[in-house]
């Protein structure tokens, strides 16, 4: 009698683990094809600025006072501002996807202002920035920065220092006035000679090339490539994703119209394309 009921107890027991089994089992296999099938895609602004000051003296620069309010924006409506170089290592497969509201931060040439007038204010809000520089402007333009400044810049952390070529090349009217072969130096050396200055002045890892004027074709893409360049950066309107290949990604061209809905516009822009 006493092993006959406790046959039943483990039928019953056996029972209900699998009813438990079944109610759970749903539900979890649900989610786990959610987290399956849930698309791998990245959606980042790379913004563009170039010159700062207390007016709008030209189309590239950006008032300081409203650059400052695009970092507010960003600190207080959860977005967050990463190295163009982090944005890099997840196209190349080093990194996880960035976080949803990533933000990168660009700005070329070398302008005095970025000194006087962007770099406070980077110390201030602690964001980093990824600067693209033709080297033959420092310390040499009236309009540049010099090498100790970019140094100084470099000491806090915040700064990488990536390539613009050695000296802003219109790349289209080059190939269009040079012989095939001219032109293939040209370019060339450019790529070479401004990777070459930077780490020798910076002591820092050179790998990242902003196209001047956005201007590039695949024979400067392949060039790039060649001259040790991981990636590079156009100037087309909307956020890097997924389907972007590394070697051209987008930015925004940042103006000082680019302000208060214009500036939140950018932020939630769809891809296009």
């Amino acid at each position: 009698m006493m092993a006959h009921l406790m046959i039943r107890k483990r039928k019953l027991l056996t029972i209900l683990v699998l009813l438990l089994f079944l109610v759970w089992l749903p539900s979890s296999w649900g989610e786990v094809r959610d987290r399956n099938q849930r698309p791998h895609t990245v959606r980042v602004p790379i913004l563009l600025y170039h010159r700062f000051g207390p007016v709008a003296s030209d189309s590239m620069t950006v008032i300081t006072n409203t650059f400052e309010a695009h970092l507010k924006y960003l600190m207080t409506n959860g977005y967050r501002v990463i190295p163009a170089r982090e944005l890099i290592d997840y196209y190349l497969g080093k990194r996880p996807l960035p976080h949803p509201k990533s933000v990168v931060i660009t700005v070329d040439d070398g302008h005095k202002s970025i000194h006087t007038d962007m770099f406070p204010l980077i110390k201030k809000y602690h964001i980093p920035v990824t600067m693209f520089i033709y080297p033959s402007a420092i310390s040499n333009a009236s309009y540049a920065m010099t090498w100790s400044q970019l140094r100084e810049m470099k000491e806090t952390g915040l700064f990488d220092f990536q390539s613009h070529t050695f000296w802003h090349p219109n790349f289209k009217k080059e190939k269009s006035k040079l012989k095939p072969a001219e032109y293939e130096s040209f370019v060339g050396m450019q790529l070479k000679k401004s990777k070459e200055k930077l780490e020798k002045e910076l002591n820092d890892r050179v790998n990242m090339l902003a196209w001047p004027f956005g201007i590039y074709d695949d024979d400067l893409i392949q060039k790039a490539g060649e001259a040790g360049y991981v990636a590079t950066f156009t100037l087309e309107r909307h956020p890097a994703t997924s389907s972007h290949s590394v070697r051209a990604l987008p930015r925004y061209l940042m103006t000082n119209g680019e302000n208060g809905k214009a500036f939140v516009i950018i932020l939630s822009d769809s891809p296009r394309g």
